[in-house]
């Protein structure tokens, strides 16, 4: 009987020791909470929103409105030079030009980017080793100016070719034309003294500058004074492993360039008379001999031949 006496004080020993240790533990708890809440709350960090570039921009590239976001910056730092949400949108930028490489997440300046039409701008554009040129163009040569910043184009030159018999009696007086692609994926950087076009705008221009290699912008040059230029517009699709109908093949040179192609007239309409010379003219060229004071056919193999005009 003693000994279950002292196991069942013991046990109400146990019992009450929890019990008081678990109130104060509540009690503390509550008394935590209690100072917490009556603690004031530390002041919300002021934050801006600044414009910076959403992926990684190369130099020369011309920017567009989904390339920037607007990000939270906190205060202190160097915003004089940032660009506040605010002040511009991400569309006024539209057509500027990185001057150096933007990291993503990295704060726009306009320090590190350049207008059109401001100094240096051409040159922002231009990739390390080009040249700009322009050429003329107008509502047929321009594709009725659905040509804008950033295609590709071939350059075509028609031109008239010379009388291949010169003042020979019976010689060809008709005035033969020609058309040849001299260059091929040429980029468009600029139609007219702009380099972005609106959507759904489409702006006849009068002058396309084109990004060229120096030996290009010497062939553009010339034949600018050869004949009428006009721009074929390339699909964004690039054609590789498409095959070209037989004879328009285009090869690749040393300079990984195209071999200008191009054709004749008389390929247009059979009614006009072939080029002398020209490809599939398989017609022999008359000569007429002369033998003493008459003319004839081919001379004996004793008597030398001399061509007269």
């Amino acid at each position: 009987m003693r000994l279950r006496t002292i196991l069942l004080f013991l046990i109400a020993v146990l019992l009450a020791g929890g019990t008081t240790m678990m109130a104060r533990s509540w009690l503390a708890a509550q008394r935590t909470q209690v100072i917490a809440e009556a603690a004031p709350a530390p002041p919300p960090v002021p934050t801006k929103s600044v414009l910076v570039a959403r992926i990684a921009i190369n130099r020369g590239q011309i920017l567009k409105p989904d390339d920037l976001v607007w990000q939270p910056w906190p205060n202190g730092g160097p915003e004089n030079s940032y660009i506040l949400q605010g002040t511009k949108t991400p569309d006024a930028y539209a057509g500027w030009v990185a001057r150096n490489p933007i990291a993503p997440g990295e704060p726009l300046t306009e320090s590190k980017i350049v207008a059109p039409g401001n100094r240096g701008f051409l040159a922002a554009v231009l990739r390390p080793g080009m040249r700009a040129v322009s050429v003329p163009v107008t509502v047929t040569t321009g594709i009725s100016g659905f040509i804008f910043p950033g295609d590709t184009v071939d350059i075509l030159i028609t031109y008239l070719l010379p009388n291949p018999g010169g003042n020979q009696a019976g010689a060809d007086k008709f005035e033969h034309k020609a058309s040849e692609t001299v260059l091929h994926d040429i980029r468009v950087i600029a139609i007219d003294q702009r380099t972005e076009s609106k959507p759904g705008e489409a702006v006849v221009a009068h002058t396309a500058t084109l990004e060229v290699t120096p030996k290009q912008s010497e062939i553009i040059a010339l034949a600018t004074e050869i004949g009428k230029l006009s721009l074929s517009l390339r699909s964004l699709v690039p054609d590789e492993g498409t095959k070209l109908p037989s004879g328009e093949a285009a090869i690749a040179d040393s300079a990984n360039e195209r071999r200008p192609t191009y054709t004749l007239d008389h390929e247009v309409s059979p009614l006009l008379p072939k080029t002398l010379g020209g490809k599939g003219n398989t017609e022999p060229v008359g000569v007429t001999i002369l033998r003493g004071t008459g003319k004839g056919g081919d001379p004996p193999a004793s008597q030398p031949a001399s061509r007269g005009s």
